[in-house]
């Protein structure tokens, strides 16, 4: 079988820690390498761009731990600063991913496209947006995980 190369983008946002639970117990293999991508907002000061991007470092993490249980699994951390959409595009090329694994939340950056379609269409991946909805069931939260897009592009 062969190994898959899986960008997950990591946001301060439970739809993305969903997202990545979703992919750990659902979709990555033993084996598989996986890129925890985080991408810091512009700054203009060097102390503020440092410490975004440590916050961001730190973020991501947090999210490795979900990652242990996977056997043989690579775990690399990269963060980056620029515009959410193109650099999420650029590092995904970059990495040489074969599927991107998001969250799907309000302010996700394939909603700032014309359509989330177009959000999409230059990542040159497929692109597993998982959406988390919350039901109330015996006075506590769960979380149920739906897959709203898959894509392959040519």
């Amino acid at each position: 079988m062969e190994t898959q190369r899986v960008a997950v983008l990591v946001e301060d946002a439970p739809a993305s820690r969903a997202a990545l639970q979703w992919a750990v117990r659902n979709f990555i293999r033993g084996g598989d390498s996986i890129a925890l991508l985080h991408v810091c907002p512009p700054a203009r000061s060097r102390r503020r761009r440092r410490g975004l991007r440590l916050r961001g470092f730190q973020l991501a993490l947090a999210f490795k731990d979900l990652c242990n249980g996977i056997a043989e699994a690579k775990v690399e951390i990269v963060v980056r600063e620029g515009e959410l959409g193109e650099t999420v595009a650029a590092a995904v090329g970059q990495l040489k991913a074969t599927t991107l694994v998001l969250g799907v939340h309000d302010k996700s950056f394939i909603y700032s496209a014309p359509s989330p379609r177009d959000g999409v269409s230059s990542l040159g991946c497929r692109v597993l947006a998982i959406r988390q909805r919350a039901t109330a069931r015996h006075g506590f939260m769960e979380a149920e995980l739906t897959q709203i897009e898959t894509i392959r592009l040519e």
